[in-house]
């Protein structure tokens, strides 16, 4: 059985009903195994689910106020997915604490990324009926606080073109255009410097090992720029 005093520790949040608490790491193998009824983690993992999409969304919203609706959804997806949520589940050390069937830890199930995903959420969802949505979105908000200082560029990794595209479209139906301005080095290691420019200004500069990904480098040092100067301009 899990030590629950331990996993609240780790947890940074003590259950009132402890009993939610061993639901949300049970796993839905014990029920196949015993052929009979057997609550388990699943519905609370449908409720953390819900809870971590509405925390995180408004977060991301509040924090950047200069992204639209594609690089937010874009951050969001990066927050969310299974790998992501696999890591803050085994971070926290909830592998050692399932209740697994006999089969599923002969397989390796306390390591199983997409278990520790669901058990992660599942903790969200016993948290917001044990304490409430603020305790649920307290515990989520500490749980990724490093994680959105990262998130700056991330959205715009993907297509920084296209991410910049759209954000001058907002100004002008004039496009931005690359220029490569130099490149150096030998032929088979060759590092290209490209220049965005839009309405006939420069905009920024980029390095990379071919024109492509230099200018990707300058859409991305110009969405940067913009945006931190949108940033600190005063409302109209």
């Amino acid at each position: 059985m899990p030590d629950l005093a331990a996993l609240q520790s780790r947890l940074g949040y003590n259950f009132r009903d402890e009993e939610l608490l061993r639901l949300s790491v049970t796993h839905a193998s014990v029920a196949h195994e015993r052929g009979t009824p057997v609550q388990h983690n699943q519905r609370l993992e449908f409720l953390g689910d819900a809870v971590l999409q509405l925390v995180l969304t408004r977060e991301l919203y509040e924090k950047f106020p200069n992204f639209n609706e594609g690089p937010l959804t874009k951050a969001r997806a990066k927050l969310v997915n299974r790998r992501t949520l696999a890591m803050h589940g085994r971070s926290l050390g909830l592998g050692e604490h399932l209740i697994l069937s006999r089969g599923e830890e002969l397989h390796g199930g306390r390591e199983r990324p997409s278990a520790l995903a669901d058990t992660f959420e599942a903790v969200v969802g016993a948290i917001l009926i044990d304490g409430g949505f603020e305790a649920a979105r307290n515990f989520i908000l500490h749980e990724f606080d490093g994680a959105f200082g990262a998130l700056g560029d991330l959205p715009m990794l993907e297509n920084p073109k296209g991410e910049l595209q759209e954000f001058l479209q907002a100004r002008s139906s004039e496009a931005p255009r690359y220029h490569v301005v130099s490149s150096s080095g030998p032929d088979h290691d060759r590092i290209f410097e490209c220049t965005v420019h839009h309405v006939g200004m420069e905009l920024a500069r980029g390095l990379g090992k071919s024109k492509k990904a230099a200018e990707s480098e300058a859409a991305l040092a110009a969405l940067k720029k913009l945006r931190e100067e949108a940033a600190i301009q005063p409302p109209p």
